[in-house]
C-alpha cells in the first residue's frame, strides 16, 4: 500500500457510520463506564452477567513486524492468544477470583479501568453495535507492584432492550507486545 501526501487542501470527513443517535451514544458510554465500575469494585459476579451466552473474549498475542508485514502484527483466532475465553471459561475465571483463594489476587489488586475514545457503528445483526474504545488499566498490588496496560477493545454489544446490554464479543488489542507484569489476573 502506498500513500501520497497532497499539497492541495483536502477535507477528510468523519465517516457517516460513526454518527449515531445521541441517546444511543449515551447508553453505550454509560454501559462501558458501568462495566469499568464493576471491575474496579471487584464485583466480578455482576460483571460476568454482562456477557452473552455466545461471548468470545479474545486477546491476541502481539508481534513486532516490519512495516510491510504490519497486517500480521496480531495473532489470529486460529493461533495462540493471551485470552481465548467463552462463557464457560470466563465463569471459571470469575469463580476462581470469588473463592478468595486465587494466589495471584490475595491480597487483591487495586485497579482502575479508564475507557475513552468510544466509537459506535451499527453491526451486521439487528440490535448489535460494533464499538471500539481505548482503555487504560492501572493496577497496584502489594506494596510496590504497579502495572499499566493500554490498548483498544473491539466489542460487539447487543441491545436487549433500552438500558439492557450484553457483550457478545470482545477483542482486546494490548499496545505492548510483551506483558511485563508478573501476572495478568485481572480483566481488561
Amino acid at each position: 500500500m502506498t500513500t501520497t501526501v497532497s499539497t492541495e487542501q483536502e477535507l477528510l470527513r468523519i465517516p457517516e457510520s460513526l454518527f449515531v443517535d445521541a441517546d444511543l451514544r449515551v447508553e453505550v458510554e454509560q454501559f462501558l463506564y458501568f462495566e469499568a465500575t464493576l471491575l474496579d469494585e471487584r464485583r466480578y459476579g455482576d460483571w460476568y452477567l454482562l456477557f452473552a451466552d455466545d461471548i468470545h473474549y479474545w486477546m491476541p498475542n502481539r508481534r513486532n513486524r516490519l512495516m510491510q508485514e504490519s497486517a500480521r502484527e496480531n495473532t489470529t483466532e486460529h493461533e495462540m492468544g493471551v485470552f481465548d475465553d467463552n462463557k464457560t471459561s470466563l465463569e471459571w475465571r470469575v469463580k476462581q477470583l470469588l473463592t478468595r483463594k486465587h494466589w495471584a489476587e490475595d491480597p487483591p489488586s487495586r485497579a482502575r479501568h479508564l475507557v475513552t475514545n468510544i466509537r459506535i457503528e451499527p453491526a451486521s445483526a439487528e440490535n448489535e453495535y460494533a464499538v471500539r474504545s481505548n482503555f487504560l488499566v492501572y493496577r497496584n498490588r502489594l506494596e510496590d507492584e504497579v502495572d499499566i496496560w493500554v490498548g483498544e477493545r473491539h466489542d460487539v454489544l447487543r441491545r436487549l432492550e433500552p438500558r439492557a446490554w450484553q457483550i457478545a464479543r470482545r477483542t482486546i488489542i494490548l499496545d505492548q507486545n510483551v506483558v511485563l507484569s508478573k501476572n495478568l489476573s485481572i480483566f481488561l
